[in-house]
């Protein structure tokens, strides 16, 4: 049944009452769980009800004993914990009248569980559509039309190797039109540049057998570019032509890139800073949140701190309250940490980080975001406090031998970490895509606030054939900030700023 019910702060309520049952069977069981999209698609579809002041919640209880909860076996309502009282469905409608920060909310009612609010944070994410509360503005079609050339360039692994050069070209080939149904061709502005990019080129990302891997050559290289939408699919209408946006999908090294429509992120302007807010950015920000379980009032350290994604790290642990302690090597690292809210920088040119740590920091550090490895890794592991989270975001250091990446061990790895209830997480980002658009807009609204400083290297690197440069660049240790290439320098003119 469903009832309006008045209050002063809202011209109305509406609560939908529905028994597992009976209207929607089962839908909150844990057995059933792939049907739970259900009551978030129906409580979207009352969604136009909100113009006119009216909150849209969903009551849930598990079994009732009704006319229609009967005609479910007893064994099966047993197995739940037996029919609810009716007390406790009156007890839950008022709890949602009564908080209002659950407007759009379902209240799950078990005798198993009590009452549990459903989709959770982590839930809603998956199934809500444009879930972000950013107050920012786009601004769409910047960039009206775009020429459409015949063919374009783009960089093109062709054989495995951790060197970069040798396992790329510069290809030219034929722009084919028209775009494929749900996808969307995007001209590349700035591309990004990661100390991974190695890793990809070596077929490190990819599962199977070096036989399996090497059956993919060729494949396009780059993880993460900015850009406008050029054309779109015929079933594609969520996003225009002109429209900024961001994409993290493999063949960012390229003037034009087809991609999955539903993969681009839009984005205020296809700036550079807004490249290093992608992997780099995301990678602090969610690494922090999810493997770190960042707080306030702890010690953070934050190793190649001067980096891409070492400014973000620095700076984002400080906003929620932190110490921060940056490692770096060269003085104008050391100043650029210093002048983005680190406490203690630790230039390893001139003084050692061991000593450092041991001496100033005895109780040891709760966090620690390391993407060095080798010895800095065993380093830091020893630095750790009781309680500490290690997040290993990569190990740079190891990706350039004469062999590439070769797997190092870590011996009393698994006797440390027991003795005093540490954490040591990986962290990749992929795997937390679901949350990219959230921390993406949180990054931006921190930095349109003038709360979050990002750096880009000011080397210059035009067009898609200083990509090479780019990546050798990055990887001889002389960056300060994000690396970043610019793909269609005509564009790069054009003044820009989010």
């Amino acid at each position: 049944m469903s009832q309006i019910m008045r209050s002063q702060k809202k011209p109305g309520v509406i609560i939908n009452i529905g028994s597992a049952a009976g209207l929607y069977p089962m839908i909150f069981d844990p057995v059933y769980s792939a049907t739970k999209g259900g009551v978030v698609m129906f409580t979207r579809s009352l969604i136009p009800l909100k113009r006119h002041g009216v909150r849209v919640n969903v009551l849930c209880p598990e079994f009732v004993q009704t006319n229609m909860g009967e005609q479910m076996g007893r064994r099966i309502v047993d197995s739940t914990g037996g029919y609810l009282k009716m007390e406790d469905i009156v007890n839950g409608a008022f709890e949602l009248i009564q908080d209002e920060s659950k407007a759009g909310a379902c209240l799950w009612i078990t005798n198993r569980r009590g009452m549990e609010y459903w989709p959770t944070p982590e839930e809603q994410r998956k199934y809500m559509v444009n879930p972000s509360k950013s107050k920012r503005t786009l601004t769409n079609n910047i960039y009206p039309s775009i020429q459409m050339p015949e063919s374009f360039e783009k960089i093109v692994v062709h054989t495995l190797s951790h060197n970069f050069r040798n396992a790329t070209r510069l290809e030219r080939v034929r722009l084919r039109l028209p775009v494929e149904p749900h996808s969307a061709l995007v001209k590349i502005i700035y591309a990004g540049v990661n100390a991974s990019d190695v890793n990809f080129s070596s077929g490190r990302y990819f599962s199977g057998n070096p036989k399996e891997t090497a059956s993919r050559l060729p494949f396009d290289a780059g993880f993460e570019g900015v850009g406008i939408v050029a054309a779109v699919g015929d079933s594609v209408n969520h996003i225009k032509v002109g429209t900024p946006v961001a994409l993290m999908t493999f063949g960012s090294y390229a003037e034009f890139t087809q991609v999955p429509a539903k993969h681009l992120l839009p984005v205020p302007r296809p700036d550079p800073e807004v490249v290093a807010m992608l992997t780099s950015g995301l990678t602090a920000s969610i690494g922090l949140e999810k493997a770190g379980q960042m707080t306030s009032g702890k010690v953070v350290l934050v190793t190649a701190a001067a980096g891409g994604t070492g400014q973000f790290a620095v700076q984002l642990a400080k906003l929620a309250g932190n110490k921060v302690v940056a490692t770096c090597g060269g003085e104008s690292k050391a100043e650029f940490l210093a002048s983005v809210g680190a406490d203690r920088v630790i230039n390893y040119r001139n003084e050692s980080i061991k000593d450092v740590l041991k001496k100033e920091f005895p109780r040891g550090v709760d966090i620690i975001y390391e993407s060095v490895g080798g010895e800095m890794f065993d380093l830091c592991l020893n630095a750790l406090a009781v309680h500490g989270h290690l997040i290993v975001i990569g190990m740079i250091s190891q990706y350039q031998g004469e062999s590439g990446w070769k797997p190092k061990n870590y011996t009393g790895l698994c006797e440390k970490i027991l003795a005093k209830s540490q954490t040591v997480a990986g962290f990749f980002l992929v795997q937390y895509a679901h949350l990219w658009q959230d921390h993406l807009d949180k990054l931006f609204d921190l930095y349109a606030s003038g709360k979050l400083k990002v750096s880009l290297d000011p080397k210059k690197f035009l067009g898609v054939a200083s990509v090479p440069d780019a990546v050798e660049y990055l990887h001889s240790g002389r960056s300060v900030g994000k690396v970043v290439v610019c793909i269609d320098p005509s564009y790069c003119q054009v003044a820009a700023k989010l």
